[in-house]
């Protein structure tokens, strides 16, 4: 009865000889391919479109997360994400007309030389001067794009090492206003004495010296600018609401970690602009300090709680010079290689006691105090080491100290995020090149002299070129991309640290080996065990 079908098929003259010389059974079985391909297409059939179903419900739950996501940040914003808006729009405007002006002298010098007309496509330099443009928000995220190699790519990274961050002061009414507001009291209840024009100013806060009435106390008060913290918040909340329209919009993006990423951002940006965790962070340092027995060593400045709060920081003044004004220094304490092992020593101590640690370690943060004491200031940029993540960096740390490239690789490989096997001997050698490099940086060591001939003061301080500082961190976060090796922010601050450190040394204690001085507690028993096995 199957065999009907071709008996009304215009074809079955041609079948019928055939089926006549016995090929019927090869007929039979096309006729149950013919079956269960009929079968296994309708089976198909059922499993995509159930699948297609799964996707639109899943898309649609996904929409539905996003839009409520929205309209909860647009409710946060509020009417300053609209001025915030319009202000972008005039940045993006101005900084799109200088590039159209240089494209369009770029294309009048190529007329007249004949040679072919070149549009360069808006990059790094341009999205850096969108981003001064636009402010403190954007200028802080252009430092964290300086700060992050492991995150973003290299040409970024360089191009944002440039971005300002000093700024024209704010004038001395509005800060009055903006302490007078927090405290709630007036200034002459609170401070005996505030000058008037800052010791600093940066794109978030400036900084004043002060007095403080009553004990007569010598502060410096660390006041926030006004509009930052809401045009911190409207920015940041533009910037993540961006990153999840294009998660949606492209599911792919979402391997890349983007939205994750902008929230790390946001949550760093916005507790380095609440005073009140940054003095949490002193306070918890100073702790440190004191359970260490330190204190006799090193300090923090002491927060004075009755009149900080989230947009002020009184702290405590230090009077000091840098850590890298050798000449000063040697004024000041008998022997600077055991002022650096001092700083060394508590900077390292705090990765394992404190929850975060001090991640801005540069000359200007790091004083040597009148006492002889090395004072460490300004905990706006902190870093925190997780736990699974610390055995890897202790062993590295201590490979780095005595040059073992194979202990290095093997904590690298433990700390990167990798699903791909590393030839940890080749890593060995790539990463042997680059930290050689260090020995080659130059140092400038600049002598300075003031006063007359019969008085002259000579200083010699080191200039810490940034450049090749973070040249050098570039290439160990790119030979490590290589290998498939993807690191924590908190790794990339560690390292930095660890070039400032290494640039100290060279100027302070030139012969100095940090690993193999008994002086130096770099680190723990159990890393050094690490460390043994790849010797």
């Amino acid at each position: 009865m199957r065999f009907c079908i071709f008996q009304r098929s215009p074809c079955y003259v041609r079948w019928q000889p055939i089926i006549r010389l016995g090929w019927t059974p090869h007929i039979k079985r096309t006729s149950r391919v013919v079956d269960v391909r009929a079968r296994s297409a309708s089976t198909a059939e059922s499993s995509s479109t159930t699948f297609n179903r799964q996707y639109r419900e899943e898309r649609l739950a996904k929409l539905s997360e996003l839009l409520e996501d929205v309209v909860r940040t647009a409710v946060d914003t509020g009417p300053r994400g609209a001025i915030r808006f319009a202000q972008g729009i005039e940045a993006l405007v101005n900084v799109g007309g200088e590039w159209a002006l240089d494209q369009l002298k770029n294309a009048s010098t190529s007329r007249t030389t004949s040679s072919g007309v070149q549009f360069n496509v808006p990059g790094p330099l341009q999205l850096r001067k969108l981003f001064e443009r636009l402010g403190a928000t954007y200028i802080k995220l252009g430092q964290f794009i300086a700060s992050a190699p492991t995150l973003f790519p290299e040409e970024y990274v360089k191009e944002f090492q440039n971005c300002l961050d000093k700024t024209p002061p704010v004038p001395f009414d509005q800060i009055k206003d903006i302490i007078r507001e927090d405290l709630g009291r007036p200034l002459e209840e609170v401070y005996d004495y505030v000058d008037p024009v800052p010791l600093a100013s940066a794109s978030v806060a400036q900084v004043h010296a002060a007095r403080l009435k009553g004990s007569m106390k010598d502060v410096v008060v660390k006041v926030l600018k006004p509009g930052v913290g809401d045009t911190l918040i409207a920015d940041l909340n533009f910037l993540y609401v961006a990153a999840r329209i294009l998660e949606f919009l492209n599911p792919q993006i979402s391997r890349t970690s983007l939205v994750g990423i902008v929230g790390d951002i946001r949550a760093s940006m916005l507790e380095e602009v609440d005073f009140r965790k940054e003095a949490i962070n002193i306070e918890s340092f100073r702790k440190y300090i004191d359970s260490a027995g330190l204190s006799s060593q090193a300090t923090a400045p002491l927060v004075y709680r009755h009149c900080s709060t989230r947009r002020v920081l009184t702290m405590e003044r230090f009077y000091g010079v840098p850590l890298t004004d050798l000449d000063s220094i040697k004024s000041l304490v008998v022997n600077p290689e055991v002022t650096l092992i001092t700083a060394l020593n508590v900077w390292f101590g705090s990765l394992l006691a404190c929850e975060s640690f001090h991640a801005d370690v540069h000359a200007g943060n790091l004083l040597v105090l009148k006492d002889g004491r090395v004072g460490f200031i300004d905990f706006g940029i902190v870093g925190r080491i997780s736990p699974s993540t610390w055995q890897a960096i202790e062993t590295f740390l201590t490979s780095v100290g005595n040059g073992q490239y194979n202990a290095m690789a093997a904590a690298l490989v433990q700390m990167g995020a990798t699903d791909a096997k590393v030839d940890v001997p080749k890593f060995a050698r790539d990463l042997e090149k680059i930290f050689t490099a260090v020995q080659d940086l130059d140092s400038e060591i600049l002598i300075t002299a003031s006063g007359g001939p019969r008085s002259a003061t000579v200083a010699a301080t080191l200039a810490v070129d940034e450049q090749q500082v973070n040249a050098l961190f570039l290439d160990v976060v790119r030979v490590s991309e290589a290998y498939g090796l993807r690191f924590p922010r908190e790794f990339g601050l560690l390292l930095k640290q660890l070039l400032y450190f290494d640039r100290y040394t060279r100027l302070l204690a030139p012969n100095l080996n940090v690993l193999d001085d008994e002086r130096v507690m770099l680190a723990s028993a159990r890393s050094r065990d690490v460390y043994n096995r790849y010797r």
